[in-house]
């Protein structure tokens, strides 16, 4: 129990190097399963090849997925925490998220 406060406690505190504490996971086009551990909260987290038509979020962070590789663009979607989302049929990938901080 101590521990698990513990590492809630210091997730909440900001400072550089401060991670997402979780998974974030996505499937690619040509169904690669991919799996990221703890990124880090700050910046703009390019996903690779092809894009993401699946991700999950399970982290202690909100984030946000974008169709372009820099985290712009009109047509993002917000993930929260613990939670999923999937690409519209005919919608674009995603090819970068940010965090919500």
């Amino acid at each position: 129990m101590g521990a698990g406060l513990l590492v809630v406690v210091l997730g909440g505190c900001s400072g550089l190097g401060r991670t997402s504490v979780g998974i974030v996971a996505y499937d690619t086009e040509k169904k690669k399963h991919v799996l990221v551990n703890s990124p880090p909260v700050k910046g703009c987290h390019g996903i690779g090849g092809a894009g993401a038509v699946a991700l999950t979020n399970d982290t202690l962070v909100d984030l946000i997925a974008y169709p372009t590789a820099d985290c712009s663009g009109k047509d993002s979607i917000y993930v929260a925490t613990m939670t999923s989302d999937v690409v519209a049929p005919g919608a674009g990938v995603w090819k970068s998220y940010s965090f919500v901080h």
